[in-house]
C-alpha cells in the first residue's frame, strides 16, 4: 500500500512534496507556540549610531542632506544620522560632490576614499569611507567639527 504525504512545513509556510486536492499549498497561519523557529527568521541587531562597518569592512555614514546652505558644516550628530549642510545647490551632482568633498576634509582622508553608497537624488544618503578607520574615531572627528 503507498500512502502519499502532505509535506514537511517549511519556515515560510510553503508545503513540500504532492499536494492532493483541496489541499491548501500555504497555511497563512502563525507559528505555534513551543514550535521550532527558523533558524532564518533570526535578524542581524539593528546598528546602533550613524557610523557602521558594512560587510565589506568599510564604514558607512548614515548622512541627512541640507543643500543649499550659505557654507559647509556639521549641523548635528543623533543616533540615526549625521545632519551635514552643504553649500552647493541639490542639482546635477553639485551637492553630494561637495558632500564627499567636505566629509574627507572633516575626516582627514583623501577624496577619492570618500564614496556616496546610496541616496543619490535623496536627502537620506549612505556615505561610505574606503579607508581603515574604526567608527568610533569617524565619530569623534564628526562630534568634534559640529562643536567647532
Amino acid at each position: 500500500m503507498l500512502v502519499a504525504l502532505a509535506g514537511v512545513r517549511r519556515c515560510s509556510g510553503w508545503r513540500q512534496g504532492p499536494v492532493r486536492a483541496g489541499v491548501r499549498s500555504w497555511s497563512g497561519a502563525m507559528p505555534r507556540r513551543g514550535k521550532e523557529k527558523c533558524k532564518d527568521s533570526v535578524k542581524p541587531p539593528v546598528p546602533s549610531g550613524p557610523v557602521v562597518t558594512d560587510k565589506s569592512g568599510s564604514l558607512t555614514i548614515a548622512i541627512h542632506a541640507k543643500p543649499g546652505s550659505k557654507q559647509n558644516a556639521i549641523t548635528d550628530v543623533t543616533t540615526e544620522a549625521v545632519g551635514v549642510a552643504i553649500a552647493a545647490p541639490p542639482s546635477e551632482g553639485e551637492a553630494n560632490a561637495e558632500l564627499c568633498r567636505y566629509l574627507s576634509k572633516v575626516l582627514e582622508v583623501k577624496k577619492s576614499e570618500v564614496v556616496l553608497d546610496k541616496g543619490g537624488k535623496s536627502r537620506e544618503k549612505v556615505v561610505k569611507i574606503l579607508v581603515s578607520m574604526t567608527p568610533d574615531e569617524v565619530l569623534e572627528k564628526l562630534k568634534k567639527e559640529a562643536t567647532s
